[in-house]
């Protein structure tokens, strides 16, 4: 099995104020991710993580790896500090990934990506970075920008905290199919709560 996640930021005190992370502490937060991570992945399953995975602190950030389960594979992000000890505990470490999986191709990159290979043949672009923040509407209007345009879209933001992923990592069918019903339910408002305050 294959499952993604990215911005799980180990380590980090100030990213639960900044997400609103509902973790008392990083002591929590960390031990609540480890948890969901190896109640899912399996030693035989491979995890892509979309960059940001720790924030700092090499010999915690080993601990820490060590204890997850699964192939671990790191498309590198802003925060990803690998030039030590660290980036053995990867198997591999990237800034841009494609794959198969499943019926799809996807592209992975930290940074979203607006245009992108095989875009116009069902292709989903898999990012992080932006957090659930303004900057991530922006792209969510961008997207529905192109669709509008006839453009295929299929940019997804599998960050930790969005509400689809919740601090697990989800294969390629439940990010789809998950994003998909949070998006019906909640892109037009975000979009338009956007707008307002730039008017």
């Amino acid at each position: 099995m294959i499952y993604y996640i990215a911005d799980m930021h180990f380590g980090h005190k100030n990213v639960i104020g900044f997400d609103g992370r509902p973790f008392a502490d990083v002591e929590l937060m960390d031990e609540v991710i480890i948890n969901n991570w190896n109640e899912r992945v399996t030693n035989e399953d491979t995890v892509y993580v979309l960059g940001d995975a720790f924030f700092k602190g090499e010999e915690r950030s080993i601990e820490i790896m060590k204890r997850l389960n699964g192939h671990k594979r790191l498309i590198q992000g802003n925060h990803d500090r690998v030039h030590g000890r660290l980036r053995f505990q990867w198997e591999a470490i990237n800034e841009y990934e494609e794959i198969t999986d499943g019926d799809h191709f996807v592209v992975m990159s930290h940074y979203p990506m607006m245009f992108y290979k095989s875009q116009h043949y069902k292709a989903v672009m898999l990012y992080g970075h932006v957090h659930n923040t303004r900057e991530w509407i922006l792209i969510e209007k961008w997207q529905q920008e192109l669709l509008k345009m006839g453009i295929p879209a299929k940019i997804i933001n599998v960050g930790c905290m969005m509400e689809y992923m919740r601090f697990t990592p989800r294969t390629l069918n439940e990010i789809l199919k998950g994003y998909s019903s949070w998006a019906e339910q909640n892109v037009d408002k975000l979009i338009a709560s956007l707008e307002e305050q730039d008017t």
